[in-house]
């Protein structure tokens, strides 16, 4: 039902008849089968977006393993395990990390991987950064020691050790989330850094396992923004026309064309690419 009325709603978005297009109906149907983003109090868009992007691909997944099924239902034997697990929101935002875990005793190296869709990035400066910046803290090694020991099976106890990120699938469309809300002092607080992000030629071969075979490079096609506190905010969204190449501003129901200059924002909070 949410998968359909999404359908309805970027179905009314592109017809191009009216100056904006209310999401209201979407957001009902999407409120029955999430009753935490049902009210009208604050939610966080990183949250939403990762719950809309999981909604929508069960619901796709399940038609897809219908269609498998019809398809093959005179085929004795016919397996549609490939082809459930898929859909078209894995095909276009699915990545795939991979954590190499060293012990730092018997040096004995294993992989991990772990599938994403939103990268949550952390923001090393308190004052200005690039999105470069962000991306070299997270994938930096990490060293594990004390209390965060892994097991290693061949130590047979646990050990030190160090984990190294790399990208083993590069998705096509990658989600960068901006870690502006952070715990200092036991207080939560919003980070106003400004990150500086390129509209176009974002390498991410730095961070690129050899194993994967992707184009690594990415141009800017949205971004989410967030002014105001933790308890109070407003959402606003910079969107890049994938036909006129002209970027566009979201807010409410202003829809406005603005300048690639206008695009780089204080207020940046998700990175579309």
């Amino acid at each position: 039902e949410s998968a359909t009325a999404f359908g309805c709603l970027v179905s009314d978005m592109w017809l191009g008849e009216f100056d904006f297009v209310s999401p209201e109906a979407f957001h009902s149907v999407f409120g029955k089968r999430h009753p935490a983003f049902s009210s009208k109090t604050q939610h966080d868009a990183q949250e939403f977006l990762i719950c809309v992007l999981d909604d929508l691909h069960e619901a796709f997944k399940q038609v897809r393993a219908q269609l498998c099924q019809e398809r093959w239902s005179s085929a004795a034997g016919a397996s549609t395990r490939s082809s459930s697990g898929t859909s078209i929101i894995t095909h276009l935002f699915e990545g795939q990390l991979s954590y190499a875990i060293r012990c730092l005793t018997c040096k004995a190296l294993s992989d991990k991987p772990e599938s994403f869709t939103v990268l949550s990035l952390p923001i090393p400066s308190t004052r200005v950064c690039s999105l470069q910046d962000c991306l070299e803290c997270f994938f930096q090694p990490d060293t594990l020691t004390r209390n965060n020991q892994i097991y290693c099976h061949w130590c047979g106890s646990n050990q030190d050790a160090t984990v190294t990120a790399s990208i083993t699938k590069a998705p096509q469309i990658i989600i960068f989330h901006l870690k502006r809300f952070a715990w200092q002092d036991k207080n939560r607080r919003k980070l106003s850094t400004t990150v500086c992000y390129p509209f176009s030629d974002l390498d991410l071969s730095p961070y690129i396992s050899t194993s994967c075979n992707n184009n690594t490079e990415y141009s800017l096609c949205a971004v989410v923004n967030h002014a105001g506190d933790l308890d109070y905010g407003h959402y606003t969204a910079f969107c890049k026309h994938s036909i006129t190449q002209h970027w566009y501003s979201f807010d409410d129901a202003q829809v406005t064309k603005i300048p690639d200059s206008a695009v780089q924002a204080d207020t940046a909070y998700l990175l579309f690419y």
